[in-house]
């Protein structure tokens, strides 16, 4: 099908900044589908794919990154979009279906009784408490009385606490006594912790939805000065949101452009993996990489601390290297800074270089970002981890890939799949910028055909969606990647409101 936009189309597109040629482009990715991704093996500690560092080498690059960070600025870069709608899902379901009798709760909703069995224990309980108390209702009376929806009500619509339609950065995750912190809060010690600058400015980078933004900055201004007193840190917060150009038309069952009531085309957001060009805009040194919902209380966060600094200075370290003999290579360029470069490529970063390989192809393979990403023991949670993978140019090469990248119907693949030993718990520690100080356009480095399509319905019509390469996946396909094993203390996600239950988020 050819795409041929009306005037409006045009003028919409426009304000997106989408020429007809992407849009045709993104339909066509719709008609042909994107290719699976080629597994060659799973990376794993026995054939090298995940180093794992022994204590004096955690101890050495802790000492490099003090070292080598002195005079670099340090980021960290957290992808904090979105409403929290996901992790309340049993409770919305639960509301829409009791009525006040249940002929037995526990099998019928589990982990709604759970939820409530332990709703005193949350770090939010106070705030819900105060809440229906401003409305004058008593939640103790409530929940004697099994009046189990009003009380959830409370908790997630928008015109009471809310916390249905706020980001997960703004949900109150731990306490402590009588204090209690929001995810961002959790990220802003961390980054005192692990990412101060050696003039004690902490930067941290959220990407957000255009909608929270407004409770973002009040959020912050709240929270600011407290933090900086209390770590003796400036803090540098800054907000962005995914790009509009980076929106993927809909399109239906025949891949035909979906249009709302008005007659406008539907475009959607392109996932995380538009986040590239968020994370590309960044100007540091060192970037740190690590999702919203991934933190612990302060007694739980001495094991990221330890693995956060190693990992930045192992990549401070290996970066050092690398720019040196691309300095070497510009230079003096003989038979012997060849070999010492071909060494480097592939006992230090990984590189499986190709039969024939001058100076020029040293020099492109080794003057690429770079990434160290951390992988935790695979304890059956879902999602993506670490392979060496074959590319259309048959390039052998270690990637973060998610399960619905690979042909589980061919037995071959799926044996490789299953071998693997580790998870991704998006843990990365990145460099952006060239040996000559020059930041890398990021887009140069990503995998167009490792997008994703998937279907949802939209009221009667079923709607084809499509993601670009994710940010850990796709988008940093042609990256520098080390893999390096983390403890499994340093993944604690909050998937679902009842992860907060789990020891790794309570009080010591």
């Amino acid at each position: 099908m050819i795409f041929q936009p009306t005037g409006a189309d045009l003028e919409q597109m426009g304000r997106l900044g989408l020429t007809t040629e992407q849009v045709q482009a993104q339909i066509d990715h719709f008609k042909e589908g994107f290719p699976k991704v080629r597994l060659d093996a799973a990376a794993t500690p026995a054939n090298g794919g995940i180093r794992q560092l022994a204590d004096k080498e955690i101890d050495r690059f802790e000492h490099q990154y003090r070292s080598l960070a002195r005079g670099k600025k340090i980021l960290k870069f957290v992808p904090a979009s979105g409403a929290a709608t996901r992790m309340f899902k049993d409770l919305y379901s639960f509301t829409a279906t009791y009525f006040g009798v249940a002929n037995n709760f526990d099998r019928e909703f589990p982990e709604v009784k759970s939820f409530l069995e332990n709703i005193r224990s949350f770090a939010f309980w106070d705030d819900l408490k105060a809440c229906m108390a401003a409305a004058e209702l008593d939640i103790e009376d409530y929940l004697r009385r099994g009046d189990y929806s009003t009380v959830i009500n409370f908790l997630l619509k928008e015109q009471y606490l809310g916390y249905g339609s706020l980001p997960k950065a703004l949900l109150k995750f731990h306490r402590y006594g009588a204090v209690q912190r929001t995810a961002l809060e959790e990220h802003i010690v961390e980054g005192a912790l692990y990412a101060r600058n050696a003039d004690g400015t902490v930067n941290i980078h959220f990407t957000i939805s255009p909608e929270h933004r407004a409770a973002f900055r009040r959020k912050l201004a709240e929270v600011k000065h407290y933090y900086e007193a209390t770590f003796g840190i400036k803090l540098n917060v800054s907000l962005s949101e995914q790009k509009h150009y980076t929106d993927i038309i809909a399109v239906d069952e025949q891949n035909q452009p979906l249009r709302d009531e008005e007659g406008r085309l539907i475009f959607r957001p392109g996932g995380h993996g538009a986040l590239i060009e968020n994370l590309g805009e960044q100007r540091a040194d060192l970037i740190f990489v690590k999702n919203i919902d991934n933190v612990v209380p302060d007694w739980m966060k001495h094991t990221t601390v330890i693995y956060k600094q190693a990992l930045a200075g192992m990549l401070l370290e290996l970066k050092a290297k690398t720019d040196t003999m691309l300095r070497d290579l510009d230079h003096n360029p003989n038979e012997n800074t060849l070999r010492r470069a071909a060494r480097l490529a592939t006992d230090e970063l990984g590189i499986t270089l190709p039969d024939h390989c001058d100076a020029g192809t040293l020099h492109d393979l080794l003057n690429r970002p770079m990434r160290i990403c951390g992988m935790v023991k695979n304890l059956g949670e879902p999602g993506g981890g670490p392979f060496y993978t074959i590319d259309t140019r048959n390039r052998r090469s270690l990637q973060i890939v998610e399960s619905a990248q690979v042909n589980h119907n061919d037995p071959k693949q799926e044996a490789i799949f299953q071998a693997s030993t580790h998870f991704n718990p998006v843990d990365l520690v990145c460099c952006t910028k060239d040996y000559r100080g020059r930041y890398f356009n990021l887009r140069r480095y990503v995998d167009p055909m490792t997008g994703f399509i998937s279907k949802k319905s939209k009221g009667a019509q079923t709607l084809k969606s499509q993601e670009l390469p994710g940010l850990w996946n796709g988008a940093m396909a042609d990256w520098i990647t080390l893999f390096v094993e983390v403890p499994v203390a340093t993944f604690n996600p909050v998937k679902t409101v009842n992860d907060l239950l789990r020891k790794e988020h309570r009080e010591s």
